[in-house]
């Protein structure tokens, strides 16, 4: 076997796929240097022979070694890596029991099925295993829907508008919102990503970008709800940012460096006051809360304030020390003497991020409060990022978990010749076998915590992901498959434990069969209106399963207003320098007989009628997409927040960064009013009709 054959087949052992399938069902090989660049990230150098053999001798060491944690499913018989004979089992609830292993073949031992599902013990001889018993299922939509046909929306958190936000959305808006989309009859409020960003660093917003998904973007947190309105006006005014703040919030985009800036003085307002007379009182309600919530969040709160911490002191001394890595060596271990040195000097800043994550959290639980006061049997729905950002909290605190030096995306497909590589770093599999899924959890945990459903980003990521060594475009790339079977039971244990439903974003090149699968574990694939039709006509409402979200449109795409007239062509053009001439004349000429073709299925469904309207009338056209969308017989229909109002600009446009706004867009009022007005409200009836069944 020559040297490359060797890294193909260690590639293969490490579940790394030496070619790939394309969307034309065309098969493509890796280069062998980029299985090489990839298993070296992997922690399995192969440069030479002698490496390859070893690389491959510590896959086979992995595989065969005894496991503390297993998964299995409720009511299954299931096979670990344990001696036969004699065991004791001791379930979550306290109850304990003697078992017999069978053998099952070298080394391996056969359980009998259990029950319960949860987080079992089994003590055998000479070690104890953890199982995870999970449901056949976790919490599906139509398991909280029972017979009816839910509705609701979407919300881009950063854009909701409310006095007193201080120019960039919050919890206060979302809990507003909620109030009354509830109250309309919405059972479900889908937000954008929450997750912690780098507080240093706010032109760093991106929402899919983050620092870490264990924590919140303390930006979107609400004073309010923890010190009332008057303490906050009070500590804006003590830090001189009262009129900054008032103006941000008339703008009609988030100049997020400043509008930041004036809120994180409020909050060092608010923590001095916090710190000078609530923690004097330790046995005070707040003082209690928060210690609480310290004591609570662990290893794991500490290490991200700590990092952000040291990344305000590095990353402000000098911009070029921005990722972790290019710190001075003993900083780049958060377990050094000298990152505790360093906390211990700084301790008053390790705990005002503490504090921020503690108003953030706190903001989060009182709107979900809010959704389910307003009669919503969802409430709201966090969005699941896929990966963390290479220099952020939660690469550095968790390297050992983290595939730094590859970066998730996919391959060249009919939308990107090249691919697209979204420099996001994620966890190693190998890392999760061992660590018993450890990171795996705390991430979903953290999603579900204070929702009542949680959207995974590009879902694919349970069972392979696309990667690429940093610097590479995503052609240079290759799939890494994960232990979906473990991954898919956990998922739906952790569903089940904190009654949260799941979404999985299942768009773009999906595996065969996965989004059965996903079907199978209760996760809700997505289906997008303009996503579902072949080369001649778009769907019937009849073609939506009903296990699947309806949507007319998604963050990352035209709204169906901006659709209609064509804008996102005009936006591209702008952006990418293309399409130009008779490219840009084809395209447009392509989305008038699409136009028509989707007018053709909003009559045959009975939503509208009459000739297709001109493209520069595109109210009719989404009124009826939102008819449409209530028509389908999905379980759950979504309407983004910028069709119920019948905007033209959408959110995000991907592949780019500052040349259109991305992750600015206010709305000009608070949402509430504006889908009070006779087109929004008419929309939201429309949904609202189509709860019975």
């Amino acid at each position: 076997m020559n040297h490359d054959d060797a890294v193909i087949a260690l590639a293969r052992r490490a579940g790394l796929s030496p070619e790939w399938r394309d969307q034309w069902g065309r098969t493509h090989a890796v280069e062998a240097d980029t299985l090489r660049r990839i298993l070296r990230a992997l922690g399995l150098g192969c440069d030479s022979p002698a490496e390859a053999a070893d690389a491959h001798d510590r896959v086979t060491a992995q595989e065969t070694a005894p496991t503390p944690f297993v998964t299995a499913s409720v009511g299954e018989a299931f096979t670990l890596r344990a001696p036969a004979g004699l065991a004791r089992l001791r379930r979550e609830d306290g109850a304990a029991f003697d078992v017999t292993l069978d053998e099952a073949g070298p080394e391996l031992a056969r359980m009998r099925a259990i029950l319960e599902p949860g987080y079992h013990l089994l003590e055998t001889a000479g070690a104890e295993i953890v199982v995870a018993v999970a449901p056949r299922s976790g919490i599906s939509i139509g398991d909280v829907a029972g017979g009816s046909r839910l509705w609701g929306l979407a919300a881009q958190v950063y854009g909701l508008t409310r006095t007193g936000d201080g120019g960039v959305g919050d919890f206060g808006g979302v809990a507003t919102l909620a109030n009354a989309a509830g109250r309309a009859g919405a059972d479900a409020l889908a937000l954008s990503p929450l997750h912690a960003g780098f507080t240093a660093d706010p032109h760093h917003f991106g929402p899919y970008s983050p620092s870490s998904r264990l924590f919140l973007n303390p930006l979107h947190a609400d004073p309010d709800f923890v010190f009332g309105e008057e303490r906050t006006a009070a500590a804006a005014e003590a830090a001189g940012v009262a009129t900054a703040r008032a103006l941000h919030e008339r703008a009609a985009l988030i100049d997020w460096p400043e509008a930041a800036a004036a809120k994180l003085a409020t909050f060092r307002a608010l923590y001095d006051g916090f710190r000078a007379f609530d923690l004097a009182e330790p046995s005070g309600r707040l003082a209690l809360d928060f210690a609480a919530f310290r004591a609570e969040g662990g290893a794991l709160l500490e290490d991200h304030a700590r990092f952000e911490a040291l990344h305000g002191a590095r990353f402000g001394a000098d911009a070029f020390q921005w990722n972790w890595r290019d710190w001075p060596t003993p900083l780049r271990d958060p377990n050094s003497p000298e990152v505790s040195a360093f906390a211990a000097e700084h301790a008053d800043e390790v705990a005002f991020h503490i504090f921020l994550q503690w108003l953030a959290a706190r903001s989060f639980a009182a709107a979900q409060g809010a959704a389910r006061d307003a009669g919503m049997a969802i409430g709201l729905i966090s969005d699941l990022a896929v990966g963390m950002d290479p220099g952020g909290s939660h690469a550095w605190a968790r390297q050992q978990d983290v595939l730094v030096g590859l970066s998730v995306g996919c391959p060249p497909d009919l939308f990107n010749a090249d691919g697209q590589s979204w420099g996001l770093a994620t966890f190693s599999p190998m890392a999760l076998k061992a660590r018993g899924f450890a990171p795996y959890l705390a991430t979903l945990r953290a999603s579900m915590r204070y929702a009542g459903g949680v959207r995974i980003d590009h879902a694919m990521g349970l069972t392979r992901l696309w990667l690429s060594p940093e610097g590479e475009t995503a052609a240079h790339g290759a799939y890494l498959a994960y232990p979906a079977d473990d991954m898919m039971r956990l998922l739906a244990l952790e569903s089940f434990r904190n009654s949260a439903v799941v979404v999985g974003e299942d768009l773009g090149t999906v595996p065969e069969g996965f989004r059965e699968r996903l079907a199978a574990a209760g996760v809700a694939g997505m289906r997008i209106l303009r996503f579902e039709r072949d080369a001649g006509r778009f769907y019937p409402p009849s073609y939506y399963p009903a296990d699947a979200l309806a949507m007319t449109s998604t963050h990352d795409l035209p709204t169906t207003a901006g659709w209609w007239r064509g804008l996102d062509i005009d936006l591209r053009g702008e952006a990418f320098g293309a399409p130009v001439g008779d490219e840009a004349e084809r395209e447009r000429l392509e989305r008038a007989d699409d136009r028509e073709r989707l007018w053709a299925a909003f009559v045959e469904a009975g939503v509208a009628e009459g000739p297709s309207p001109a493209p520069d009338d595109a109210d009719p056209a989404v009124d009826a997409a939102v008819r449409f969308l209530a028509a389908t017989p999905s379980k759950l229909a979504l309407l983004p927040l910028e069709d119920a109002l019948g905007q033209f600009e959408q959110p995000n446009l991907p592949g780019t960064t500052t040349e259109p706004p991305n992750w600015r867009r206010r709305l000009t009022e608070p949402a509430p009013d504006a889908l009070a007005k006779p087109a929004p409200a008419a929309r939201l009836d429309a949904l609202n009709r189509r709860r019975s069944p």
